[in-house]
Parts: C-alpha cells; structure tokens; sequence
C-alpha cells in the first residue's frame, strides 16, 4: 500500500502567524472529490457545511482609576438641596395659601368695631369709673411728647426704623433669652406684628394667629410708613382701665394729654404694654414703679437718654405723679350702667354719665362699713354689709354694695333680697295711722296667737297696755301684729308699695315683722318721703348724659309720685320715729341734730338693719352674711347698724347746718275773728294740751304703765 509522503516539518519560524480572517481557499470539499478526510478509529467524517466564525469582541479599554469623589457628593447634595429648597417653598406657599384665605379685611382698617365707652363723673366732675372702650384724642407723632414714642420703641422694638416687619434679630434673641431661662421672658414680635395682631386678631396664642399676624405685618409695612405706623400703634394701642392710645391713658392714669407727659408719664405709659393691668399705677403703684425704671434703662440702653437723667427721672417721677385717690364707687357704676337701656337713645354710643355720686361721702362710706367688719367683724360673726345714702328727693349720694368690690362684685344693696325684720314696721304703723289711730292710743303685749304662729318679743316678756308710740320705740311685735290685723295686711301691702318697695309680699300677718324680702335700695327710697314731707320718690342716679363732645343726649326731668302719706300720719310717724332714736332702741344712732329711724332685726341674727333720716339725708344700713345659714353673733339692729348709721351720717353732715325735720303743724287753726293780739286762741290751745295731758295721765295710772 502506497503511503503519502509526509510533508517537510516546517520550522516555527517559518510558520504563518494565527489568522482568524477567512481565506478563499477556506472552502468546502466538493462531494465525491477526493478523499475525505477520516474520523478517529478509522470511520470516515460526514461531509458537514462549514458555520462563519463570530467576530471577535473589541476588547475592553482600561478602567481609569476615579479620581476627585468629594466633588462628586458635593453634586449631589447641591442637587438634593435645591430639591428640597423647592419642596420646602412649595410646603410654604401652601401654608401661606391656606392661612391667607380668612385673613381679615385688612383695607377697612380704620373701621374696626369696638366698645362705645361710658365713662361716668360724680356730682363733683370727677370721673370714677368707665366701661367699654376708651379712646383719647387721635394725636400725630409730631404732637406727642417725644419721649412717648422714645420710650415704646426702647422697650418694644429698638430697630423699628430698620427692620421690614419682622426683627430677624430680635427674634433670635428673644430665643435664646428664652432657652437660657426655661421659660418665655421676652417677646420677639416688632411693633408692625403688635398693630397688625391689635387691629385684625384675636390674643389667641396659636400657628394660625401668628403666621396671619406676620402676613398683615408685612402688608403693612408695605402700604405705610414707619412713621405712620408708629402714629397707629400709639393710638390704637390698649393701656389698661379701659383705655386705648397714649392720649387716654395720659389722662386716665396722669389726667395730662399725652402732649404734655414729661419722662416718667411717658415710661409709665410704656411699662404698661407688657401687662396693663399688673403695672397699672392704679392698681399697684409699686410695681408700676420698678417696671418704670426697667424702660427708664431701656432708653438709656437705646440712647435716647443719659444715664443721669434715667436716674432723676427715677427719683422724682413718683412724687410728682398726681396723687390719685383709691378708686370708689364701682359698686354705684354697676347698678347705673344695669338701668342705662331705660335711659332713651345712649345705647351704642359713647357716653359721658354725670351722676348724682358725691365721692367724697362714698368714699367716708365704703371706709367706715371696711373698717367696722376689719374691727368686729370675726368677732361678732358678720362678714358683710351694705350702705345706701340719699338725698330726701331720692338721689343717691353713695351706695357700698359690700366689704370689697375687688373680692365681691355681688350689690347687696341693690341686688341682696333679705327679710328685713322690724326696719319693715314704720309701713304697718303709717297705714293704722291713715286709718285714725295715733301715738298714745294702747294696745295690749301679751302674748297673741294666729293659728299655728306665736310671735313673742326679742326680751321674751310682755309689758301689757302700752301706747303705740312705746311700742314702736321699743320694736314690740305683738302690738305690731294686733295692728296689721286691725288695718289688713292688703292695706299695708298696697301702702308700701306706694311709699317705694317693689319686691312682692306676703299676704298675711307675719308681713308686720318684716318676713319678706327686699333690698336696701328699696327700704332706703321708702323712708324718702317721711324726710322730704310725705312725696313718693324714686332712687336715681343719673343727673345727664352727653357725648364725649359735651352735646347732650338725655336730661332728668320731674319725678316723684307726689304725695303718699296724709300730713296728720306724717307728723305721727316723725314721733314714733324720732322717739327710736331718743329712747328706743336706736339710742346709738342720736345725732347732733333732728333724726328719725328703725331699727330692724331677723330671726337668729341672720340680718341686722338701720334706716333713717333727717331733714337733709336719708340713709340705710345691713349688716349679715352671705350665706343665711350663718348666723351672726347676736347682732341686733340697734347696735353695729345703728353705729354705722351714726358715723356715716356725721360724715355726711359736716359743714351743714342744722334743720328740723318737716313735720307738719297739727294744732288747730286760730278761731274766726281773733286778731294778732288776742290771747284766746293760746288760752285755748294751752286748755286743749292740758286736757290732752291729763287724759294721757290717767290712762297710764289705770293701765300700770
């Protein structure tokens, strides 16, 4: 068998390089051609299409080695930044969005509602009270004490002029102060925040209030100027007592305009923002003063002032501030402005109310009824009182509706209904006198029986056959209700009535010692006509009403119901009356001059009563406690009533000179004929009063008195 020559080995390096490229004689074998090539172990391969080969993949640059990382997290965090910075304004302006859509009306500023003011003077000129909202003139910067605005804006918002609405800075401090003393010590809001929050928002303290608060300020800041800021605050401002802007509280507090105040008005004026009512000089002048100098400092701190002016200002400030006396009369305030609706077209504008008040007997009063409950009050167990003062036509010249307006805002002398007791007596006495009876007629105390009811007398004893006048004097009850039941509690009843209470009351005999209930202010005007000649009054206590400008809205005219009482009944309860006084049971209560009164006392001491009168006064006293069921001790209407009666009396009466009471002339009228010289008529009177005498003799020697 022929073999096939080998071919010469090719040395390596004559061998053709490795190509992966197709060559033309890369083809395949035609079949039946030749021989084809065989497989391992001898068996011929099957002929096979030859496949393209892939293409190689281009290799891989290189990776560089990375360089500045930093820079690249830089990227991103700017990146992530601004995305957040979008998110966070986006977030902001929908906050803003959401609060401005019930901002208020921000262009009627100037129309904001408020309180009609009611200031009210007494009898003399002085003001003593006010209600509602108080405004002062409207003032200019310009027309200001400078040291007004200096001082505010020391203590308040030191860079007014520089800030856009919003102190960055003084924000910040604010906070940090605040963080250092645990708790809030210092405010950050500017004086636009101040106006705009003053004007448009409620003092809530809440997100909402404060984002609109920040909204209007910077609206404001961008329709005024800071001058005209400025101007708005200072009037607009609240400063206490009532009172809004520098104006009124200059002269609520300094009775100056605020044109005038000199440095230490204008502190005090200033000091006043922080808590109106804490710092107000009225109300605690020693306080008031150290938050007088902390603005005093404030200003030299600003530089508005040295500090040897501060001090000065400091040291002699206090004593030249007008001495004001400590406020009276509030409880009179109240019961005028509870009957100021009855007084015509006032409601809804402001008002100035001269009254009837004299202060200086309010005050004589207010300090006599405090200093007898401080003195002897705990120990005779009487916690409360009330006092009402006026004149015979029914003027109210004072009227103490308890120990302390500031603890108790409760009138016990027009609001308080007590039984009261035998002060009730003079209304039984005056009807059975207008039926006929008089003074020296007797009736008999002993003991009387109506029913289930058997009154007794304060002594437990009975006298027997007494006059009308002992029996009255001495406060017997049972002459009292053997006389209601001669002349019919009705007529009583309809008689009180009359003569001025306008409680409701009880049908029945027991209304002879007082069983129901009224009020001081009551009891006081029923007394009126025994002391101004038997007219029916009412109580009052408004004389006028102006506007703030003078023009007058409402003038008192007439009054009275005219005659109540016959003169003969008259003149016989001025000597039942008067003989309370000189030999009864209201000998603590004698005068230097004519006076007349009743005493009055309920069941178990829980109320004791004076009332009574002299030409020129009427005045009524109570004495309890708040709660009925405590009982005083033993406190009758002719002891600490009847004392308090007295010293407010003689208060009342310094200076005046004296004047009988008017009781009417009952003795006969001179006979027809008789001239000025005739000595008939005395002859017949001195005849007519000796029988009169012996009369009266003999019914005391057969009765035993």
């Amino acid at each position: 068998m022929l073999e096939t020559p080998m071919p010469d080995r090719i040395p390596p390096s004559r061998r053709p390089s490795l190509s992966l490229e197709i060559d033309p004689t890369d083809r395949l074998m035609p079949s039946g051609g030749g021989e084809s090539p065989r497989a391992e172990g001898g068996r011929s391969a099957r002929p096979r299409t030859a496949k393209a080969p892939k293409p190689p993949r281009p290799p891989k640059p290189p990776r560089k080695k990375k360089s500045g990382g930093g820079r690249s997290w830089g990227k991103r965090l700017a990146l992530w930044g601004l995305t957040l910075a979008i998110w966070c304004g986006i977030g902001l302006a929908g906050v803003v969005a959401y609060y401005a859509v019930d901002l208020p009306d921000i262009d009627k500023m100037t129309a904001t509602t408020r309180r009609p003011s009611v200031v009210f003077v007494s009898a003399e000129g002085e003001t003593f009270a006010a209600y509602g909202d108080i405004y002062g003139q409207p003032l200019d910067l310009s027309e200001m004490a400078p040291v007004i605005p200096q001082a505010v804006m020391a203590t308040e918002d030191r860079r007014f002029y520089s800030h856009f609405g919003l102190d960055v800075w003084g924000l910040a401090r604010a906070m940090v102060t605040n963080l250092r003393a645990g708790h809030v010590v210092q405010g950050g809001s500017t004086i636009t925040q101040q106006l705009a929050k003053n004007l448009f928002l409620k003092p809530e303290r809440t997100l909402k209030r404060k984002v609109q608060e920040l909204l209007m300020a910077l609206w404001l800041e961008r329709r005024f100027t800071k001058d005209q800021l400025l101007t708005l605050y200072l009037n607009r401002v609240y400063l206490g007592s009532g009172t809004f802007g520098v104006d009124a509280a200059a002269k609520r507090y300094f009775e100056v305009s605020a044109r005038n105040a000199n440095l230490y008005q204008a502190a005090v004026i200033a000091g006043l923002l922080k808590a109106p009512s804490r710092y107000s000089p009225l109300n605690d002048p020693e306080a008031s003063h150290k938050r007088t100098v902390e603005v005093l400092q404030n200003m030299v701190e600003a530089g508005y002032i040295d500090q040897k002016t501060a001090d000065y200002a400091a040291l002699t400030g206090a004593a030249q501030m007008t001495r004001r006396p400590v406020p009276a009369g509030r409880y009179f305030a109240d019961w005028i402005m509870s009957h100021l609706d009855e007084m015509g077209e006032v409601q809804g504008k402001d008002i100035v109310v001269r009254t009837t008040l004299d202060m200086g007997l309010q005050r004589k009063a207010e300090a006599e009824l405090k200093a007898m409950l401080n003195a002897q009050g705990a120990k005779s167990q009487v916690s409360q009182g009330a006092v009402v003062v006026m004149s015979p036509d029914g003027a109210v010249r004072a009227l103490v509706g308890g120990k302390d307006y500031d603890d108790s805002q409760f009138n016990r002398a027009s609001q308080g209904l007590r039984q009261p007791g035998s002060s009730f007596k003079p209304f039984v006495y005056l009807a059975a006198m207008e039926k006929g009876f008089q003074p020296n007629d007797v009736f008999d105390d002993a003991p009387v029986k109506l029913g289930n009811w058997s009154p007794g007398n304060y002594n437990g004893r009975f006298e027997g056959p007494v006059s009308l006048r002992h029996a009255f004097a001495n406060s017997t009850n049972t002459v009292a209700v053997r006389l209601i039941e001669e002349v019919g509690p009705p007529r009583v009843i309809a008689l009180a009535h009359k003569m001025g209470i306008t409680s409701e009351l009880r049908n029945d005999a027991s209304l002879a010692l007082g069983t129901s209930e009224a009020s001081l202010l009551e009891l006081t005007t029923a007394y009126a006509p025994f002391a101004n000649g038997g007219e029916g009054v009412t109580a009052y206590g408004v004389e006028s009403i102006t506007d703030p400008q003078g023009k007058m809205l409402w003038r008192r005219q007439g009054g009275g119901f005219g005659p109540v009482m016959s003169q003969h009944a008259l003149a016989y309860m001025h000597e039942l009356m008067q003989a309370v006084i000189t030999e009864g049971t209201g000998k603590a209560a004698r005068l230097d001059r004519p006076a007349a009164g009743k005493s009055g006392t309920t069941q178990d001491y829980r109320d004791a009563w004076f009332l009574g009168y002299t030409a020129d006064y009427v005045t009524g006293v109570w004495l309890g406690n708040d709660d009925q069921r405590h009982e005083m001790k033993k406190v009758t209407g002719g002891g600490l009533p009847a004392q308090l009666w007295k010293s407010v009396m003689v208060a009342a009466h310094k200076g005046l000179p004296v004047h009988p009471l008017p009781t009417p002339d009952l003795s006969p009228p001179p006979m027809a004929g008789d001239g000025p010289g005739s000595l008939i008529p005395e002859a017949a009177g001195e005849a007519v009063r000796s029988v009169g005498n012996a009369l009266d003799n003999l019914i005391n020697s057969i009765f035993g008195r």
